[in-house]
C-alpha cells in the first residue's frame, strides 16, 4: 500500500453564521492510498498564517507520495532533518502534524483498530474534558457568570477562559487586574465549589503581574494558571510557577519535543499543554509526554482546532498517556464539526468514551466541506501608539 495523492480543505467554520466563532479557519488533509484507502488529519491554524500552513502541506506533502504510510517515524524525522534542515518553526509542525494523523488514520483502517492500539493500547477508557469558547463577548462579571452557568449546564465540569479585558500586554494597569480578578470571581461564584475553572493567560504578562494575580485569584480554588508569561522566557515562568498557589500550565506555543526541555529541567510548569496539530503529530505528542512522565508532570493537549479530526487525534493520543489529566473542546466548534463529519466524539458528563473504530474513528463529508469555503479574515485592529496605556 503506498500514497498516491495529498489532498487540502481549508475551509471556514463561519460561512453559514454572522460573525467570529472562534477567530480561525480549518485546515484538514487528506491522503488517498493506490487501492483507495482514505486517511484525514488536520493542521493548526492562526488567523493570517492558515494560506502559508496550507502550502507547506503540499511541499512536504511531495515526498510521500509512493511512500508507506506505516512509515511514521521516518516520515517526521525526514521532514526535520532533510526537508526543514533540522530549522524547526510553527507552520512547519503544523503541516507535519496534518500529515502525520492522515497516515496513522491510514494505518489504523489498514488494520482494522483504533490508532491507540497502534500506540500501546489504551491506559483509560474515556477522556475528560473541559470547555472552551463558551465565553465570547463577555465584557462583564455579569455576563461571564451568566455564560459559565449555560456552560455548566450542557454538562462540563471543568471550564477554561481568559478573563483579562483589552489587548494582550506585558504590563498593565491595577485597574485591568482588578477586572480580571472580578471575572475569575464572577465565574467561581456563579458555578459554585464543584466546577473546576482553568484560567488562560495567553502568554500576556510580566512575571510581576502574573505572581500578583496568581496570589489574587488562588482563594477562589483555581485548578491551573495557564501559560501566565511567555515561554520562550522559561526562567520567568520557573519563577511565577515557585510563588503561584495554583498548577501552573505551558506548551501550546512549543512544538517539539526539544523545545521542552528546559521546561522540564528548570520545572518551569507543572502541566504542560502541546497541541497535537501543531507540535508534529500524533507520536511526537506522545513522546512529549513520555518525557515529561519521570519529571511528574501531568499532560493536559491544547486543541483549539475542530471538534472533529483534531479532537479525535488528540483522543487517540491522550488514551495512551498515563500522565494525562483533561484535554480542550471548543463549544462553539462543535456544531460545524458535526455537519462536516461523521461519528463526530460528542462529550457526556464531561468525558469522551474512547471510539472503537479504525483509525482515528472519525470521517469527513466532502460533499459538507464544500459548503464553508474558505474566507480570508479582516485585517485586525491594531491600537495605535494614542490608545495605548
Amino acid at each position: 500500500m503506498r500514497i498516491e495523492r495529498v489532498q487540502t480543505f481549508l475551509v471556514s467554520p463561519e460561512s453559514h453564521t454572522a460573525g467570529m466563532i472562534g477567530g480561525k479557519n480549518w485546515l484538514f488533509v487528506k491522503l488517498t492510498t493506490n487501492d483507495g484507502l482514505v486517511g484525514w488529519g488536520e493542521a493548526y491554524t492562526q488567523l493570517d498564517r492558515d494560506v502559508a500552513i496550507e502550502r507547506h502541506v503540499h511541499e512536504i506533502g511531495r515526498y510521500l507520495i509512493g511512500q508507506s504510510p506505516f512509515d511514521i517515524k521516518h516520515f517526521t524525522s525526514m521532514t526535520f532533518r532533510d526537508f526543514a534542515g533540522l530549522r524547526g518553526s510553527m507552520d512547519l509542525s503544523c503541516a507535519q502534524a496534518g500529515l502525520e494523523q492522515a497516515m496513522w488514520d491510514l494505518a489504523g483502517k489498514a488494520l482494522g483498530v483504533p490508532v491507540y492500539r497502534l500506540l500501546g493500547g489504551a491506559c483509560r477508557e474515556r477522556i475528560r474534558v473541559y470547555a472552551n469558547g463558551w465565553y465570547g463577548g463577555a465584557r462583564t462579571p455579569e455576563a461571564y457568570g451568566e455564560m459559565a452557568v449555560a456552560a455548566v449546564a450542557q454538562g462540563f465540569t471543568a471550564l477554561k477562559f481568559d478573563a483579562f479585558p483589552g489587548p494582550w500586554r506585558s504590563f498593565v494597569s491595577r485597574d485591568l487586574e482588578r477586572a480580571f480578578v472580578a471575572n475569575v470571581r464572577a465565574v467561581r461564584e456563579a458555578v459554585g465549589p464543584g466546577i473546576d475553572l482553568l484560567i488562560e493567560g495567553h502568554r500576556r504578562l510580566a512575571p510581576m503581574h502574573a505572581i500578583r494575580l496568581a496570589r489574587e485569584i488562588g482563594p477562589m480554588d483555581v485548578f491551573w494558571y495557564e501559560e501566565p508569561v511567555p515561554v520562550d522566557n522559561v526562567s520567568a515562568l520557573a519563577d511565577v510557577r515557585r510563588h503561584a498557589p495554583m498548577p501552573i500550565v505551558t506548551g501550546e506555543t512549543l512544538y517539539c519535543k526539544s523545545d521542552f526541555v528546559p521546561v522540564f529541567e528548570q520545572r518551569a510548569a507543572d502541566i504542560i499543554n502541546p497541541d497535537v496539530c501543531s507540535c508534529g503529530g500524533i507520536l511526537e505528542l506522545k513522546e512529549i509526554a513520555a518525557m515529561a512522565e519521570p519529571y511528574y508532570i501531568a499532560v493536559s493537549p491544547h486543541n483549539y482546532n475542530s471538534t472533529s479530526i483534531g479532537l479525535a487525534a488528540t483522543v487517540q493520543a491522550a488514551a495512551t498517556m498515563p500522565n494525562f489529566i483533561i484535554t480542550e473542546y471548543f463549544t462553539n466548534f462543535a456544531a460545524t464539526s458535526a455537519l462536516i463529519s461523521t461519528n463526530t466524539l460528542l462529550p457526556e458528563a464531561g468525558y469522551i468514551a474512547l471510539p472503537d473504530r479504525p483509525g482515528l474513528g472519525v470521517d469527513l463529508d466532502e460533499m459538507a466541506l464544500s459548503e464553508y469555503a474558505y474566507r480570508q479574515y479582516s485585517q485586525r485592529g491594531f491600537p495605535s501608539p494614542g490608545q495605548e496605556n
